[in-house]
């Protein structure tokens, strides 16, 4: 349930309004906005009886929340959710973010050479894993904190963010202290210890889809995150397995759509990992930034026939200089309202 309060409440309505959902055993999350406050409640079962708060001073409606995720969802807070990473570099409405790097750290040499390359190409932060949660045992596990150390020297030499996953509990505390942001992969959606821990972090969040998940799935699981505090959220949309075999995984755009719609939270895109292959990268990423999406992380290497991990889906040198100046045109008209 939703509390909107009249534009001329004083913070003692707001405080009498919070006393009372702590009073009836619920949880009060004020929501402060541009011209008035509301005050959501969580923590109920079942549905939340209006009258006892509709009948309080300077309260102007009562709004039921119809979803099981409350906290996300744009009934809850209708203002979207703008993420800052840096001082230059935002993600959200009106912010359109470009991540790109190497699936893996191999080595300083590489990953500096990549972040070069990124940075001359115009992208805003470089994307690379430290741990890497592989298939096969036998597949190049990461560097583990020499790679979160490489990462903090690209950000010194580059002024780039970076942004590396956190593959389990006992690893959150490094990656938070050496990034800019910490990724949760799709193999973790639903690891409710490790989304408790993002919670509990002031740093912003990259949540990708499981691969098996529901749209609502997804939400809920970013509900953990922002329910122990944490709203600096991004969602990622990374594919999902379906029967196809053209590609590693279906880009589910109508996802992004529809969540754009949904959620406040800022909605980015993974056509690395979702196609699976080089030559549908970059039109995936197109097709995000056209619908709306706030952003994509691709994966790019100086050589990725000699990549250590997801070599055939990378991105060269050339290929993301060319695909920053195309979302950049689509942005640029877009911003001017002409058709695409």
């Amino acid at each position: 349930m939703l509390i909107v309060m009249k534009k001329d409440a004083t913070q003692q309505d707001i405080e009498r309004v919070i006393r009372k959902i702590r009073q009836s055993g619920y949880e009060p999350r004020p929501i402060p906005g541009r011209n008035r406050t509301a005050i959501g409640i969580v923590g109920n079962i079942g549905a939340v009886e209006p009258s006892p708060f509709l009948n309080l001073p300077s309260v102007k409606d009562v709004i039921p929340v119809t979803k099981p995720y409350k906290l996300v969802s744009r009934e809850f807070h209708p203002e979207s959710t703008v993420v800052t990473v840096s001082k230059e570099v935002k993600i959200g409405e009106g912010h359109f973010a470009i991540i790109a790097g190497p699936c893996a750290v191999e080595s300083e040499e590489q990953a500096l050479k990549a972040a070069a390359m990124v940075k001359k190409a115009g992208a805003h932060i470089f994307r690379g894993g430290a741990y890497k949660p592989r298939t096969s045992p036998y597949s190049f596990q990461g560097l583990g904190l020499e790679g979160l150390k490489i990462l903090a020297k690209v950000r010194e030499e580059t002024g780039l963010p970076v942004v590396s996953e956190a593959i389990d509990h006992s690893v959150y505390d490094l990656v938070e202290d050496y990034c800019d942001i910490v990724q949760i992969g799709t193999r973790n959606m639903q690891n409710f210890s490790l989304l408790k821990r993002a919670g509990k972090s002031n740093k912003p969040v990259i949540l990708k889809r499981g691969m098996s998940a529901t749209v609502t799935e997804w939400l809920m699981a970013a509900e953990y995150i922002l329910h122990e505090g944490n709203s600096k959220i991004i969602l990622c949309e990374r594919g999902i397995r379906t029967f196809c075999n053209h590609s590693r995984n279906t880009l589910d755009l109508s996802a992004i759509l529809f969540l754009l719609k949904e959620t406040h939270l800022p909605v980015i895109a993974d056509p690395s990992h979702a196609s699976g292959r080089r030559e549908q990268v970059a039109p995936l990423s197109l097709a995000s930034s056209i619908i709306g999406a706030h952003g994509i992380m691709v994966e790019v290497h100086p050589d990725p026939e000699r990549a250590l991990s997801d070599g055939p889906q990378s991105l060269r040198p050339d290929d993301l200089s060319a695909l920053v100046k195309d979302v950049n045109k689509i942005l640029n008209t877009k911003q001017r309202n002409e058709p695409c």
